[in-house]
This record gives C-alpha cells, structure tokens and sequence, in this order.
C-alpha cells in the first residue's frame, strides 16, 4: 500500500473553516429533521409541506458540506 509522505498540514484557517462546516451541516441537518419530524414545532404547514421543507434543510446542509473541500486555488 502506497503511503503519500507529501501531505502538508492543513493551516488554521482551512480547519477553523472544516469545523465551523461542520457545525453548520450539524445545526442545518438537525433543524431539518425537526421540522420534518417534531409535532409539538408548530409552523402551520401540512405534513406533506413540512417533509419538503425539512428536506430542503437537509440538502441545503449536505451542499454545503461538499463544498468545503472544493479546492480554492487561492490557498496554495
């Protein structure tokens, strides 16, 4: 198994950024299933406008994670 011995270290402000992601897809994922989910949240939706709003949440969450490790050529 090949080991790759060129790895640099992240520098703090990448890995400020991948925890706050982090935390961000954490927050958004869980306010999602919330809304999808918890009766006693009571937002005047149907459950069917509830499961389609929660799941924007979700996949707004996932989009912005999979953006983080978008290579930013500014950073090399």
């Amino acid at each position: 198994m090949p080991f790759n011995f060129n790895y640099k270290q992240k520098s703090p402000k990448r890995r400020f950024l991948l925890i706050l992601g982090v935390v961000t897809l954490v927050c958004v994922c869980t306010m999602g299933i919330m809304i999808m989910f918890w009766d006693r949240l009571d937002l005047g939706l149907t459950q069917t406008q509830r499961i389609i709003f929660g799941s924007l949440f979700l996949i707004y969450g996932l989009i912005r994670f999979s953006r983080l490790f978008k290579d930013n050529p500014d950073d090399k």
